[in-house]
């Protein structure tokens, strides 16, 4: 049952996280007038520039370090930041006290309104998301169905941020990353879409199985009314579908569905019981690669069965361009092609990457290690792939699983800058030079859009130098 906006003053409420979550997590709050305490477990951060973040005139009392046992007892509930673990000592003493615990998410959607699509999956998200957000605000424009669309979640704007704002004749598309789902409660799309589930995360979810629990939250509390769009070719998800409380559908780019949207002689096709309608021919759309056509579709099938003709649709899915770093033309100097990958933190999504490449690829890859496996992303190299030039924390695991697959073209580099330089070196005439990680960037960037702005930087270099 959601709360009223009115029911959360004068609570007191910790927000655990001072990310970008946690500090829109601070300002909602705050603005219902609840008593907020931001706590952070990192000693080390500066309470002032916390506060600097925050509104001007905050109350909000910030706490680092241990977690005070005597403030556990005063909470009336506890605001999670997705970036934090569950499973780590000053939470579990949270869950001992039997302290209502929500993510940032749930209390977005808790104090949010308007109709909801949100979407998860391994990878492909941003993509999705940041398209069917297009898709919703082209209706908009259109047919003025909504008052406001809302692109928001792990797409890099705070659900927090825009909940206040919200209303029933609103439109919000959400990218919710496993981190977010472990912590919903009532959270309900209208139409929700799993794209994907493949290996990632295992230092978070420490399990395969829990990571796909935790991925089918999404569609939890949905009923027949609402829509859930899955991925046929992903047998994790064919499996789910059986016991899904939502009406299902599916999509695919290998086989034509009886019911569903489909890849077909090139051309993306929506089956529905009474008749077939063409979405879109593939040679229309900016972007590259199977992947994206998936994406094309999963974002297409959730804007129909939330209400979009088709038209509209396929107007927005043909102006659409591919989001920064994931597989982002950068530049071509002296002939190599440069293409900047960094979502690519994940070996299923790097893979896809070196699919999309369509020349001889020099490929820059390694960063922190989230217990991933590479075999599968070697074996994919698939004769394209000159050289691996490799950076990071998992530099010499990569390069062993190489030379094990009977991979030996690599090279291991200091930094991203040398990685640069060295695939600038070594490139030919007609060569395309590929930042598709496989891994997440921290440690060496706070995150994977810095990644990918280092590397567009080092590349505008080499032009300057040439």
């Amino acid at each position: 049952m959601k709360l009223l906006r009115s029911e959360v003053e004068n609570k007191k409420v910790l927000v655990f996280g001072s990310g970008i979550s946690g500090i829109g997590a601070v300002k909602l709050l705050e603005a219902l007038k609840a008593r907020v305490v931001l706590y952070d477990g990192n000693e080390k951060l500066q309470e002032e520039q916390i506060r600097n973040q925050l509104e001007p005139g905050s109350t909000c009392n910030i706490v680092l370090g241990e977690l005070p046992k005597e403030l556990i007892s005063t909470l009336d509930l506890v605001v999670m930041s997705p970036g934090v673990p569950l499973d780590i000592p000053a939470v579990e003493q949270l869950k001992a006290a039997g302290i209502p615990i929500w993510g940032e998410v749930e209390l977005a959607y808790q104090m949010g309104a308007g109709k909801v699509l949100a979407i998860t999956g391994t990878n492909g998200k941003t993509t999705t998301t940041a398209l069917l957000g297009e898709i919703m605000k082209a209706d908009r424009a259109a047919r003025n169905t909504y008052d406001e669309v809302y692109v928001v979640g792990n797409i890099g704007n705070a659900y927090t941020k825009e909940a206040l704002s919200m209303k029933d004749t609103s439109c919000t598309v959400a990218e919710i990353s496993s981190f977010q789902l472990e912590t919903a409660d009532t959270f309900r799309p209208d139409v929700s879409g799993i794209l994907n589930i493949t290996e990632d995360h295992l230092n978070r979810h420490h399990t395969m199985e829990e990571y796909i629990r935790v991925k089918e939250l999404i569609a939890a509390n949905q009923t027949r009314e609402n829509y859930c769009i899955l991925n046929y070719e992903d047998p994790v998800l064919r499996e789910f579908a059986a016991g899904c409380g939502a009406t299902v559908v599916f999509f695919s780019s290998v086989q034509r569905l009886e019911r569903g949207i489909f890849l077909e002689d090139g051309k993306i096709l929506l089956r529905t019981q009474d008749q077939e309608l063409e979405i879109v021919d593939t040679k229309d759309l900016k972007l590259l690669g199977q992947h994206n056509y998936e994406n094309v579709m999963a974002a297409s099938a959730m804007a129909y069965y939330a209400g979009v003709p088709v038209e509209i649709i396929r107007r927005a899915v043909t102006e659409f361009k591919a989001v920064a770093h994931r597989i982002e033309f950068v530049d071509e100097i002296q002939g190599v092609a440069y293409y900047n990958d960094s979502k690519g933190t994940n070996p299923d999504a790097a893979i896809k990457g070196i699919q999309a490449m369509n020349r001889p690829t020099l490929l820059i890859g390694g960063g922190y290690d989230k217990e991933s496996s590479y075999e599968e992303w070697i074996e994919a190299f698939d004769g394209k792939v000159k050289y691996l030039v490799l950076i990071g924390q998992t530099r010499e695991k990569i390069q062993e699983t190489a030379h094990a697959c009977g991979f030996m073209n690599t090279i291991l580099a200091d930094n991203l800058e040398e990685a640069v330089n060295i695939c600038a070196q070594k490139a030919q005439k007609g060569d395309a030079v590929l930042l598709s990680p496989a891994c997440a960037s921290w440690g060496q960037f706070d995150n994977y859009e810095q990644r990918g702005d280092k590397f567009k930087e080092y590349v505008g270099r080499l032009k300057a130098y040439k």
